[in-house]
């Protein structure tokens, strides 16, 4: 079942996307499943979220890891382990 998601980057991650966020549907379960499903379109999304890239990962405003279940019409952000103010 699609669901549609709202992804937010932050940083160094929105500078390389060249967007602060997009509307996605997705097929993903969790977390981990949609950052795969971003890296398979290729650059610039497997530029800065590819598995060996540092990303740290929220679910309508709360950290959270790979494993969290994705419900839909959730907001999802991806930015660097340290951001900037």
């Amino acid at each position: 079942m699609s669901k549609s998601l709202t992804i937010r980057y932050f940083a160094s991650i929105r500078e390389t996307m060249g967007c602060s966020a997009e509307q996605v549907t997705s097929h993903a379960n969790t977390i981990g499943e949609l950052r795969t499903e971003l890296v398979a379109r290729g650059n610039p999304s497997a530029q800065c979220l590819g598995t060996g890239r540092a990303v740290r990962m929220a679910l309508n405003q709360v950290m959270v890891d790979d494993a969290t279940v994705l419900p839909a019409n959730a907001e999802v952000a991806f930015f660097p382990p340290v951001t900037g103010g």
